[in-house]
């Protein structure tokens, strides 16, 4: 089968022709794949950057936000059949240790990652674990099935606690902040304010429903969430650049007793003033990783199959497989949205 490989520890990858996998485990699911999308994580591992190094051994198969079909079932599995239109949780749980065993599995202590511990879906097939599988209802097409888990987190991120009513800043405007805005406009944000130094999302930002886009390189984020929010600040901010100074405005910028929920991973540890920013504002912050297995994903289809979420122009590129270095490339420059490989 062909698959985008990660052949050597520099930068790049290389489309090769591998063995499709044979040996199911008894929970174990062969998917032919359809459909799949370029995550953040995979373009850390295109560029070799310093997390990359730490965490890939090489070589090793990318990707993991994906949809397809199953061809083959190990002798137990009971939750799909051959022939069900899936997409895959990437985070794969022991199901055995504490978080596994009260409601927590994203963050299991044993966890393993899709197209990060093991070989992923940037290939023909995957094979994976029976638990991770979510079945597709039919009507979903499979370019929007394979966003599932980058729009689980920004799901994930935003509901922690309710947003209806509320002003709520959105700092990064990459694919995750740009699904953010998406699922805020479902979700009766009252208003939506954006934080973007990339002109060409921050341009998408607005066309997908944002209220008020800023370019913090050239106007206070402060000021203009105060401004917006009548002197308050701005009820929830949610973080998906992982860019130090975004963190610092996107605090600065909250109402006191508000609530912020960080998605966005750092290159390195960050400095910020907690006694100003934290402690005496009263600001609630949550840590977010992955999606609630599977309480996001039920949101997720929910929101698709409903056509309430249009993600049309969240996915700027459908690319053929062949195609992935144009496709890594557009997400180097930052002139894309979601960019999905089709089969």
């Amino acid at each position: 089968m062909k698959a985008i490989v990660k052949d050597a520890p520099n930068y790049g990858a290389k489309l090769v022709k591998v063995d499709v996998p044979k040996s199911l485990e008894p929970h174990e699911v062969l998917v032919k794949v359809k459909a799949v999308s370029i995550c953040g994580t995979d373009l850390h591992i295109w560029l070799w950057n310093e997390w990359a190094k730490n965490h890939i051994k090489v070589p090793q198969i990318l990707g993991h936000e994906f949809a397809g079909e199953v061809v083959s079932v190990g002798r137990d599995v009971s939750l799909v059949s051959i022939g069900d239109f899936v997409s895959s949780e990437t985070h794969i749980p022991c199901q055995h240790c504490k978080q596994c065993r009260t409601g927590n599995m994203h963050v299991c202590q044993n966890l393993k990652i899709l197209g990060v511990d093991m070989n992923g879906a940037f290939a023909e097939y995957v094979k994976v674990p029976e638990i991770v599988l979510w079945k597709n209802d039919p009507s979903i097409p499979p370019i929007w099935a394979s966003v599932q888990e980058p729009l689980g987190n920004a799901i994930h991120t935003i509901f922690v606690e309710d947003v209806t009513g509320k002003n709520v800043l959105v700092t990064g405007a990459g694919p995750i902040g740009l699904l953010a805005i998406g699922v805020l406009k479902t979700a009766g944000a009252a208003k939506i304010i954006v934080s973007e130094v990339n002109d060409y999302r921050r341009d998408l930002a607005k066309e997908i429903g944002a209220d008020v886009v800023v370019d913090p390189r050239k106007e206070s984020l402060v000021n203009v969430v105060k401004k917006e929010t009548n002197g308050d600040g701005a009820d929830v901010m949610i973080e998906m650049s992982g860019n130090p100074q975004a963190l610092k405005d996107g605090l600065t910028s909250l109402t006191n007793a508000g609530r912020a929920s960080l998605l966005g991973v750092y290159d390195k540890d960050v400095q910020i003033n907690l006694n100003d920013l934290v402690i005496f504002k009263a600001i609630r912050i949550y840590g977010i990783t992955g999606r609630k297995m599977f309480e996001t994903w039920y949101r997720g289809a929910d929101l698709l199959k409903s056509k309430k979420l249009d993600l049309s122009k969240i996915i700027t590129h459908v690319l053929d497989f062949d195609d992935y270095e144009r496709g890594f490339k557009l997400m180097e420059e930052g002139k894309c949205g979601k960019i999905v490989l089709k089969l």
